[in-house]
């Protein structure tokens, strides 16, 4: 019988391959403050063929054998080889929805799009997939005796989400930053909820996100934000899923709304494993969406990525995205280079009707989808989407978490936005004919539309 390979991983450097850390080692930055990203032992893993690694992922797609169940740790060679089973603390977050948006797309002049529903998950977004596996190595971290009173973030919703309903799973304490009055009232409650210790900060994400380095650096408190890269990991199966589901064939597009940018590079990391490893053998290309309010990323594309400055993020709708200064920012212009990727924008008016338009074909999109889908139009009446390219949106959140936002477009009240496709209720006294008269009359009026 084959000995089978010890797969193996670890904190490296971006710039000093030399400069390597354990996964169960407290750090976050290399000496010259860079990020650090996992590396993997891909010798180890090219000892399995691309066909056997597709025929494990499928054996253990949505089945029940602890923890491969989940459509991150179904792949666990390739996320968090070392970690005991024990230790992980899962929901059997990813297998979300593929969706075919034959209405929508053709409305757009596009034949094959498709949306991937990660709002369809415990906490309702992408960031379970990432937060499954720091959580599950803190948990670990503990068990081999190491210090660590709590975890935090820095979040304008979703991060705080997934963090505290996963800490809460595993019995670890969680405390989340959150600014005061720039997030939705269905992301406060989530960590509220959760049992989390919840500060809301005067102050936008950047400044929470500087209130958080410090409790990490001089307190101990583990910091599970994206610039902690065991959460890269995770999210990196989401572009690994979607090829799944189409049958190993790889699209021609990906549009990702970006904001902190970790989405960006830990979907092309997931990519590059599949064809490094023989799974597939072409690449996409990958579309980053800004709101125009909190561009940083756009800016610097318009310049050839020649130079990056942050910038003071003004408000959005896409609350999530709006980052000035986002920490992945190394990482996500490395990615976009390598899959000749572009960089859109979309104003507050053009992200509101995208998902207004969007949701009158039976979707129900969080506003960071809208910019995606936003850019994706923009794009496809550019011809540079072609009508036949096969294009997948990568949908963040779910609609439910942003109902304040929908309700204000359909009551046009939203500020500074003249909605195209308002959609009020028709209040009127409960009177047989006078329901009927209307009712048909709305029917004619919507037919000749």
């Amino acid at each position: 019988m084959a000995v089978k390979p010890r797969y193996r991983a670890w904190f490296e450097s971006l710039h000093d391959p030399s400069e390597r850390y354990a996964l169960d080692e407290v750090v976050y930055t290399s000496r010259d403050g860079g990020l650090l990203q996992v590396v993997h032992d891909m010798d180890a893993l090219r000892q399995t063929s691309g066909a056997e690694w597709r025929r494990l992922f499928e054996e253990r797609s949505h089945r029940n054998e602890w923890p491969y169940g989940s459509g991150v740790w179904g792949k666990k060679e390739w996320v968090c080889p070392e970690i005991d089973g024990e230790h992980v603390v899962s929901m059997y977050e990813g297998h979300s929805n593929l969706f075919w948006a034959e209405r929508y797309g053709r409305e757009i002049g596009l034949a094959d799009l498709w949306i991937k529903q990660c709002g369809n998950s415990h906490t309702g977004s992408f960031k379970d997939l990432g937060m499954t596996v720091l959580v599950s190595m803190v948990k670990e971290m503990i068990a081999r005796g190491k210090q660590i009173p709590a975890v935090a973030c820095a979040s304008t919703g979703d991060t705080s989400a997934a963090l505290s309903a996963y800490a809460a799973a595993a019995g670890i304490p969680a405390i989340v930053f959150l600014p005061r009055g720039k997030i939705s009232v269905a992301q406060l409650i989530q960590p509220v909820a959760n049992g989390a210790i919840v500060f809301a900060l005067d102050t936008d994400f950047d400044g929470c996100m500087e209130i958080v380095k410090q409790v990490a650096e001089k307190d101990g408190i583990y910091l599970a934000n994206s610039m902690n890269s065991l959460r890269i990991e995770g999210q990196k199966t989401v572009g690994v899923e979607i090829v799944q589901q189409f049958d190993w064939e790889v699209p021609d597009w990906f549009v990702i709304p970006g904001g902190n940018l970790g989405n960006v590079s830990a979907l092309a990391k997931g990519l590059d494993m599949m064809v490094e490893l023989g799974l597939v053998s072409r690449r996409p290309r990958i579309v980053c969406a800004q709101a125009e309010a909190a561009n940083p990323l756009y800016l610097s594309y318009q310049r050839n990525f020649a130079v990056f400055e942050p910038i003071a993020a003004r408000p959005t709708l896409a609350s999530a995205i709006q980052i000035g200064n986002p920490v992945s920012i190394e990482k996500a212009i490395d990615a976009l280079r390598r899959y000749d990727g572009i960089v859109e924008q979309a104003s507050e008016a053009e992200l509101a009707e995208a998902c207004a338009h969007a949701d009158r074909t039976g979707l129900f999109n969080c506003p960071h989808t809208g910019v995606a889908l936003a850019a994706t139009g923009k794009l496809a009446r550019r011809g540079i989407i072609r009508k036949d390219d096969r294009v997948v949106v990568l949908s963040t959140a779910h609609g439910l978490k942003f109902v304040d936002f929908k309700v204000k477009y359909h009551s046009m009240t939203l500020e500074g936005i003249a909605s195209e496709l308002p959609n009020p209720p028709i209040e009127l006294p409960a009177v047989y004919q006078t329901v009927r008269d209307t009712m048909l009359a709305e029917i004619e009026r919507r037919a000749k539309h």
